[in-house]
């Protein structure tokens, strides 16, 4: 261990010694390598820059926020207020609206990025990480270079990859079919019948802007839905849900949502989209499933703009069959099924994180620290407040030890 010690000290210090360990294809990291150049990894690189301990970025992509940036479609907007989703030390301009756009969401994190000089390793993706026991560091690879670093911070989020279901006759299909990831606008489908699979935020709005785009939507819907209104007696309906939570229990508060919710969009299993037996915070809570907040596509189901249909049971040329016997003609299929976890395919560990899901296996708030110097960023199911909340609590795990390794390193030279 000293003599690693020694030669983080000679990494920090001198260029030289830099250099050739580079031209080795092996970089030793004094401070943390955080996976992940998305809000997450951002957040956490400027929580300990902050507290004075430098850090490596490695991001797969060309640029920040990749996900954003590249996989998301155009009248995406934040869907919780902004003061919800700002990063740490460092809010929105004053002039973006309550909910930013996806493009000024963007120009934040740029901002932020160029504000604590953060500057990630670009088109950097990580083929394996492990914990070497014997050198008591972490080896982190690409494709070019090996990492070695005594803390790992993973930023790669719960949305890495897109999820498609397996649906029997997809072959047949014939027409297009494309995850949400790659949907940008409806203006491509107009004057035709769209099928969107998922029921999520992300489905209701696609929906609606097919509709705008002059399409023929239908949505398909197997499970049951909480759908709320975003704002609620002239408050965002998660702000005020957080303040009632300081008062009331958390049934109590759900109980009145669901009243409020009623008398505002009325009976929704009348139009096919069944509330669960658990309120929409309990089953958030239990389940990490987020409700939908409306922003008008409940309008176009009520006026039949938009359909609601069952479960898939096969697909034909041009052509669905529900699970209710029904066949219906479509031109085009998009996915709105979600994100998973790419942490299984590269990180060699498995205490932390699941196998299964690749999410931490200890629920919010316990999942951001593991052994070893192991930590996750954004992965409780609570968007970016949840992200800040871990990129806060490791910065300050880490700097604890930061001082102390400096402190016993100081004292060490002077005897």
């Amino acid at each position: 261990m000293d003599f690693l010690r020694e030669i983080e000290g000679k990494r920090a210090h001198d260029p030289i010694f830099n250099d050739k360990a580079m031209s080795s294809g092996r970089s030793f990291i004094p401070g943390p390598v955080i996976v992940g150049a998305g809000p997450s990894g951002l957040a956490t690189a400027a929580c300990l820059k902050e507290k004075g301990v430098p850090s490596v970025i490695l991001e797969r992509s060309n640029r920040i926020a990749s996900l954003w940036q590249l996989n998301t479609y155009d009248r995406l907007c934040l869907h919780l207020p902004k003061q919800f989703c700002e990063l740490p030390l460092m809010p929105f301009p004053e002039n973006f609206p309550t909910y930013p756009t996806k493009q000024q969401f963007i120009e934040y994190l740029e901002a932020y990025a160029e504000r604590f000089d953060i500057r990630p390793r670009f088109n950097e993706s990580v083929a394996r990480a492990e914990y070497d026991h014997t050198l008591g560091f972490w080896r982190v690879k690409t494709e070019t270079t090996e990492y070695v670093c005594r803390w790992l911070i993973v930023a790669t989020g719960e949305n890495a990859e897109a999820m498609v279901p397996e649906i029997e006759g997809r072959r047949k299909f014939g027409g297009p079919m494309v995850h949400t990831s790659s949907y940008k606008s409806g203006d491509v489908y107009r004057g035709k019948r769209v099928l969107v699979v998922g029921c999520g935020n992300s489905g209701m709005e696609v929906c609606l802007d097919l509709c705008n785009h002059n399409a023929r939507p239908s949505l398909v819907v197997r499970d049951s839905v909480h759908i709320l209104p975003r704002q609620m007696l002239g408050k965002s309906t998660f702000g005020l849900s957080m303040w009632l939570l300081k008062w009331l229990p958390m049934r109590l508060v759900d109980h009145l949502l669901l009243i409020v919710s009623r008398f505002m969009l009325g009976d929704t299993a009348k139009f096919g989209l069944d509330r669960p037996k658990l309120g929409p915070l309990e089953l958030k809570n239990l389940s990490g499933k987020t409700p939908v907040l409306d922003v008008g596509t409940l309008a176009k189901i009520k006026s039949g703009d938009i359909k609601i249909c069952p479960g898939i049971r096969q697909l034909k040329c041009h052509a669905v069959e529900f699970v209710d016997g029904r066949t219906e003609n479509f031109d085009a299929i998009i996915f709105a099924t979600g994100y998973k976890s790419n942490v299984p395919f590269w990180l060699k560990e498995r205490d932390l994180f699941s196998e299964k899901d690749g999410l931490p296996r200890r629920p919010f708030p316990n999942g951001w620290k593991g052994n070893c110097g192991l930590y996750a960023v954004g992965f409780t199911k609570r968007g970016l407040l949840g992200a800040s909340m871990d990129a806060k609590r490791i910065s300050e795990d880490i700097e604890r030890c930061w001082k102390a390794d400096a402190k016993r390193l100081t004292v060490k030279s002077h005897t």
